[in-house]
């Protein structure tokens, strides 16, 4: 026996035991001193012949020369099929896999090791095309460790050993081709890891995946939903620049609404498109914000712990049935923002996790690669292809489904290498220090590319710390983003209206404090799924008092929340008045709206939307000093609080708050302008539920000056409400 015998069974004992690391090496056409010879492994069969793949005439019969592998010769340099016989007499009829060349570019390698292919979705992973003239599917995934990487389905029996793939090593990149697959094909990737063992995982660029609890990932078609929104993404930058009102309605798809007659299922795209674009339209709300909709595996997570970083989740419908969900929002005047999480990932054993049997996308070193407070996996953002990968996952989101902004999860946590660790418990940076720099160099990053290939998109972090200029632009050293959570206004304000009126007084400065940092940076106040949660009580239960002091409570805080600075994110449910903490698997409860004093809240919030919109001291110099001032800050023993608000080209507004049960009569406030001032709204009015006390229509301001203010009127303060009046003449 010679050398290459020898050779040819080795690869065919590799082969049946699913070692073969090399499979075009031995599968496939090959040169022979006396033709061209054909190897197949067709593990099962009865037999395999060759055939012509422009007729289908028989070019010979194969022989069988260890378990499962077929040899053949081909006569002649020709385009071939395998034609293979099954038990029962089922004759199968395919292009062999190993006769195709390579699946991806050097070009393409390049970009994906520098971490600067921001087109993964459409070229890595499982992608539909034409090769040859034959269609099929090419497979690619990032294992550079792996010893043995094959593509896995019910096309081939889920068995690893049929197709394994060619291993670029320029990029530690494994690819194939598989002919005759298309869309909606099952899939996975079998990897033989360097720890030596063998796993199966889901593509981690799939666009398309099984419904979970399942875990295949599926060939999805090529995005090419017709869009109609162009009117829209021309006016998006005006609509998001901060001298805009931007409202938010922040939604977890899955509990938003339950279908009539629906059990445990949920509203899919379609059926969220009927019910809450209209929803959202009529209480004025500019965007709605989606809890994280990239498919996850646990729905408990809400989506905070995705796997599928490029996969609208398959609970929902389809890819293209997203799609038209935001191009409806789109024509219904409406944002779509979904939250983003590039700081962690679960550790289920069909995701990420030690991918190719090492740390690939997770940090080695558990002082940095693991999640103490989530027991999650950190992506090590100092490798340029993890890096990439989420990268390319934020633009895939804003390109191929038009969204208009992502809110980016817990940017403290990616921000320090210390976070919610002890001592010892971390490592520092090159430098010694607690700042995690390619973390930090991953967002700007992202924040500088965003803009460019994303005209008008925003980015939104969720960042808790006084770390400087997260909204300052990069080229200013700021880490980019357009908007900031405003964490510590949503702490102070939560903390003041949660205390029992009788205690207001000694802590006045909650409410005062966050002016002393509000032009910062450019906030969002957020009042979201975590204030209703985890023992922390719906909105309407952290409210102290009786039944009717809770909703006064809550409408003034509405009231004091929609005229402070600052663009508004409130949770769905929170405008029913909801009574108890959010269930994710419970819709909201609807049936309060047959409440008069919950629905009123609702109706409270809707006018609330349309007076931020319409008035521009409200919103157009948010973000800068110019726009507001107090009237009164210090009248602690009474616990009353007012400001003015001033912007664009409307009249100055003016807003009083009395955040006591005691009604004040005759208080004088001092105002900016004389004349006549309308109170354009009331949280104590009746029709929001209130004892319908006020100032009638109009009130007008005399020259006498007060707090301050060249001019000043007498009102009357309802009991725990907010009254807003806006200058009308002088």
């Amino acid at each position: 026996m010679t050398a290459h015998d020898n050779a040819l069974g080795a690869a065919a004992s590799a082969m049946l035991q699913g070692r073969l690391d090399d499979p075009f090496a031995y599968l496939g056409p090959h040169g022979d001193e006396s033709g061209r010879i054909v190897r197949s492994f067709q593990p099962g069969a009865e037999s395999v012949e060759l055939a012509a793949r422009d007729g289908g005439q028989s070019l010979g019969k194969m022989e069988e020369i260890a378990s499962g592998v077929f040899s053949g010769k081909l006569s002649e340099d020709r385009a071939y099929l395998l034609r293979i016989t099954w038990p029962g007499g089922t004759v199968q009829e395919t292009e062999d896999p190993y006769s195709f060349g390579l699946v991806l570019s050097d070009f393409d390698l390049h970009l994906f090791s520098q971490g600067r292919h921001f087109e993964l979705a459409n070229v890595f992973g499982a992608q539909p095309r034409t090769m040859d003239g034959v269609s099929g599917v090419a497979f690619s995934v990032w294992a550079p460790n792996a010893r043995r990487v094959s593509v896995v389905g019910d096309f081939n029996n889920w068995d690893g050993r049929r197709h394994p793939m060619r291993v670029r090593h320029s990029a530690g990149m494994w690819e194939l081709f598989i002919p005759r697959l298309g869309p909606g094909t099952r899939y996975k990737f079998e990897i033989a890891g360097a720890d030596g063992g063998i796993v199966q995982k889901a593509d981690p660029v799939a666009r398309q995946t099984e419904r979970a609890p399942a875990t295949a990932s599926i060939v999805a078609a090529p995005a090419e939903y017709r869009w109609t929104d162009d009117d829209w993404m021309a006016e998006r930058a005006q609509r998001h620049a901060p001298q805009a009102p931007i409202s938010v309605y922040e939604v977890h798809a899955g509990s938003w609404m339950k279908p009539e007659g629906g059990g445990d299922q949920t509203l899919d795209w379609r059926g969220l498109s009927d019910k809450l674009i209209p929803y959202a339209a009529d209480m004025g709300f500019t965007h709605i914000e989606l809890l994280p909709i990239m498919e996850h595996p646990f729905g408990g997570s809400w989506g905070y712990q995705p796997l599928g970083q490029f996969a609208p989740s398959s609970r929902f419908g389809r890819p293209e049935d997203f799609a038209a969900f935001v191009d409806a929002c789109h024509r219904a005047g409406i944002g779509v923002i979904l939250d983003w999480v590039p700081a962690h990932f679960p550790t289920d054993a069909h995701g990420l996790a030690q991918f190719d049997g090492t740390p690939l996308y997770e940090h080695a070193d558990p002082r940095e690669g693991f999640h103490q407070d989530w027991n999650t996996l950190i992506y090590n953002l100092g490798r340029n292809e993890v890096s990439g990968f989420l990268l390319a996952s934020a633009i895939w989101w804003l390109e191929t489904f038009h969204i208009d902004g992502l809110r980016v999860d817990a940017v403290a946590s990616m921000l320090y290498r210390d976070y919610s660790r002890n001592a010892g418990e971390w490592v520092p940076n090159v430098h010694g220090g607690r700042e995690n720099l390619e973390s930090v160099a991953f967002l700007k990053h992202l924040n500088s590319i965003v803009p460019e290939r994303c005209p008008g998109a925003m980015t939104i972090a969720e960042e808790s710390t006084a770390w400087p200029g997260v909204t300052a632009p990069v080229s200013q050293g700021g880490l980019g983003f357009d908007y900031k959570w405003n964490m510590g206004w949503m702490h102070d304000t939560l903390q003041y209206i949660e205390r029992d009126p009788m205690y207001r007084k000694w802590h006045q400065g909650d409410l005062t404090f966050p002016m002393v940092y509000a032009y910062s940076e450019k906030y969002f106040l957020p009042i979201s799924h975590d204030e209703v949660v985890h023992g922390k009580g719906s909105m309407w239960a952290k409210m102290p008092g009786d039944r009717w002091q809770k909703f006064a409570n809550l409408r003034a805080y509405l009231a004091f929340m929609w005229t402070h600075p600052g663009k508004k994110l409130l949770f769905m449910g929170c405008e029913l008045g909801m009574k108890t903490e959010w269930n994710h698997d419970a819709p909201i409860p609807w049936d309060l709206l047959d409440d008069p004093q919950h629905a009123s809240v609702q109706v409270l919030l809707r006018d609330l939307n349309r007076l931020y919109a319409s008035e521009p001291a409200l919103h157009a110099l948010d973000t800068e000093p110019g726009g507001f001032h107090w009237l009164v800050s210090d009248d602690a023993e009474n616990s009353v609080f007012a400001f003015a608000r001033h912007g664009g080209d409307g009249p100055p507004i003016a807003v009083a708050l009395n955040m006591t049960p005691t009604p004040r009569h005759g208080y004088r406030v001092g105002l900016p302008k004389g004349g006549t001032w309308r109170e354009v709204l009331n949280s104590d009015a009746g029709i929001y539920g209130g004892s319908n006390l006020g100032n009638g229509g109009t009130i007008d301001a005399n020259g006498v000056g007060w707090n301050g203010q060249p001019h000043s009127a007498e009102l009357t303060l309802p009991p725990l409400a907010a009254v807003i009046l806006r200058h009308e003449k002088d």
